[in-house]
């Protein structure tokens, strides 16, 4: 048997009704010289069956985990040397790997990942905000990037071993791909941005799960990577415009707040809301032509929304952290219990067996 070139790793748990959408064109999209490779971690509704029987290899765990420790688990078993991560309920285009792959083909780059495409199926207003809103970021950024994402993400095998994989203390779907590139970058290791490998994101959103997840999944656990000094990017949502327009809501919430009484503050923050809107002019023009000028209204409202529980999070995991317990992300955490060994150095891929995933943000 041909030893594949390249291993493609797909998270799954209770995703069957996904997978059957998403694998005949991950199937398809592999190459030859692929191996599709999807790790359910303890389903409960046949997402085993379902990918066997779109020819995947299956590597089944019992007890839930979290995604973190399901694509370790995927890699272990991965023959190939560059390892493509697609979560489940994302369906790529024909072209998304080959161009993942081909950007790898630089041998001073050692992971690339793409962007959702501005075509959801999921037509609601929160569905069609949150896809966009990561098209937009995704597709503005620059390509040398200093994250990774595992939406749809390649990384040389040996790389991602040496980086010590992700880091299973994560045990929802977070943050833990943007550490993973802390990590990587860290070690000196490119990672590149291509804008062109795009995917369609099947998930449907609400609002309620949306800012559930903005705070809960995003906000809180990066504020706590920059509480033990990962820093913030430059790039992706947080360039000095983005930094810009949530300090306006920010301000805006502020003065709103303190205008009992005092309507010029009133007016003062709703200046401010509509300077933090013009600062997303180039979103609600996209937002306007993939949906319409009343979708764009919506959208703004939606990313004041989006903008004001990113800074509550943020504020809440920055101040309410203690690095040394609350941040398993932190460099003290990258060491295994004797603290003297890297992770990478031992088992990098030990702990992967530890944990409990919790439902699908």
């Amino acid at each position: 048997m041909n030893v594949p070139a390249c291993s493609i790793i797909v998270p799954v748990r209770d995703g069957a009704a996904f997978l059957a959408e998403s694998l005949p064109a991950l199937v398809a999209g592999a190459g030859e010289d692929a191996e599709v490779i999807v790790c359910d971690d303890g389903s409960r509704d046949g997402s085993a069956s379902v990918a066997a029987a779109h020819g995947a290899r299956v590597v089944h765990h019992e007890a839930p985990a979290g995604p973190a420790a399901a694509r370790n688990r995927g890699a272990r078993a991965a023959r190939g040397k560059v390892l493509v991560f697609v979560d489940a309920d994302v369906r790529v285009r024909a072209d998304a790997i080959p161009l993942l792959r081909r950007e790898l083909d630089d041998p001073a780059i050692s992971a690339a990942f793409g962007s959702y495409d501005d075509a959801p199926p999921a037509r609601s207003w929160p569905s069609l905000y949150k896809n966009l809103a990561h098209h937009f970021v995704h597709q503005r950024s620059r390509r040398e990037a200093s994250t990774f994402w595992a939406g749809c993400g390649a990384v040389r095998r040996d790389a991602f071993l040496a980086a010590g994989g992700f880091d299973p203390a994560y045990r929802r779907p977070s943050v833990e791909d943007v550490e993973l590139g802390y990590r990587l970058r860290a070690a000196g290791h490119r990672i590149r941005l291509v804008p062109e490998a795009q995917a369609t994101h099947l998930k449907r959103w609400t609002l309620a799960g949306w800012l559930a997840s903005d705070v809960r999944d995003r906000a809180v656990p990066w504020a706590r990577l920059v509480r033990a000094g990962r820093g913030l990017p430059a790039d992706l949502n947080f360039t000095a415009s983005d930094r810009a327009a949530s300090a306006l809501v920010g301000l805006a919430l502020f003065l709103g707040a303190a205008s009992v009484g005092r309507l010029w503050l009133l007016g003062a923050a709703l200046s401010c809301l509509a300077l933090a809107a013009f600062l997303d002019r180039s979103f609600l023009a996209l937002a306007a032509h993939r949906g319409s000028t009343t979708f764009a209204i919506a959208a703004a409202g939606m990313q004041i929304l989006h903008r004001a529980a990113g800074l509550a999070g943020f504020a809440y995991g920055y101040l309410f952290t203690n690095p040394g317990t609350d941040v398993p992300e932190s460099d003290e955490r990258a060491l295994e219990e004797g603290g003297l060994e890297p992770r990478a150095e031992r088992d990098p891929l030990a702990r992967s067996e530890r944990g409990v995933w919790g439902v699908r943000p």
